[in-house]
């Protein structure tokens, strides 16, 4: 993987919880880490639903290995949140194809 490939930047978060101003537990989205990435692909598919038309933006970001991410968390990029829906290593632990749908849809 050629640093010159991975042209964007994106933030991945963990999902964690804190508390608000009356103690109560919350859920928030915590920094994991801010990568480089790479967009392998992207794509928007239209579909019919019952509730009428809807659309899935779904990318391809390759980054480097990371060792501790799950499908739980999730990748903001540039300023959008998306749902990591896969991840396929590439090699021994040199990479991460990580395919991502918009959250919230």
């Amino acid at each position: 993987m050629r640093a010159g490939d991975l042209t964007e930047t994106i933030t991945i978060e963990r999902a964690s919880t804190a508390l608000d101003a009356n103690r109560a537990p919350v859920e928030t989205w915590a920094l994991l880490a801010t990568v480089r990435a790479g967009i392998v692909t992207a794509s928007t598919e239209e579909f019919m639903r019952g509730r009428g038309a809807s659309s899935e933006t779904s990318i391809v970001f390759r980054i480097r290995y990371l060792d501790d991410l799950t499908l739980a968390d999730r990748v903001v990029y540039y300023g959008e949140s998306y749902n990591i829906k896969d991840m396929r290593e590439l090699g021994r632990a040199r990479g991460l194809d990580i395919r991502v749908e918009r959250a919230g849809l």
